[in-house]
């Protein structure tokens, strides 16, 4: 572990009953536990009670307590993974929510994405979310984990089928991630400074 080890937080971005997001998850928190650059935080939307009505912040409203917890929570990342499956040709709206909460835990850090879902495997899900997150200033990493056909690619202990191509394409991902969030990191305190 390095010593000065990245704050990650993977976002589980489905909330929907029976949904595969944690397996997905938990296999790739495992990796990025491993590998050596990260202390893992993983966050799941299902769990937030965020609501879908944002307040009127110009009229005085405020946050609700859920949407400052999770504020705090996003902001000692340094660094973040969505993972996310494809819905209708998109990302869940679970996942927006969350996302919309909050505005400047985004701001210039890099985001990887990890996604699932049918014989596409998430990845309109990823490209749209890659507008998303650049509208929120944040970075998102080029090389992506994505799972065609899902149900296909995973034994029952939750470990994908082919360990080592997917193994491999997590490494180049987190490797991306931790030399843009200690860049990132870097120019920030600059800034600040």
């Amino acid at each position: 572990m390095f010593s000065d080890a990245l704050n990650l937080v993977i976002l589980v971005g489905s909330n929907r009953r029976g949904r595969f997001g944690p397996i997905v998850t938990g296999w790739f928190a495992e990796l990025a536990e491993q590998h050596g650059d990260f202390h893992v935080d993983v966050v799941d939307v299902a769990e937030l009670d965020l609501p879908t009505v944002l307040p009127d912040m110009a009229a005085g409203e405020s946050a609700p307590p859920e949407a400052a917890a999770l504020q705090r929570r996003l902001a000692t990342a340094d660094a973040f993974v969505a993972v996310t499956p494809e819905y209708n040709h998109g990302y869940p709206a679970s996942l927006k929510n969350a996302i919309d909460w909050v505005k400047e835990p985004w701001r210039a850090k890099p985001i990887g994405l990890v996604s699932y879902g049918a014989a596409a495997g998430g990845l309109r899900a990823i490209e749209q979310l890659r507008q998303v997150f650049a509208e929120l200033h944040a970075h998102t990493i080029r090389d992506t984990v994505s799972f065609p056909n899902y149900w296909e690619k995973f034994d029952s202990d939750g470990q994908p089928i082919d360990s080592t191509g997917y193994g491999a394409a997590a490494k180049v991902l987190l490797d991306q991630l931790a030399w843009w969030a200690r860049a990132l990191r870097n120019a920030r305190d600059h800034q600040t400074s």
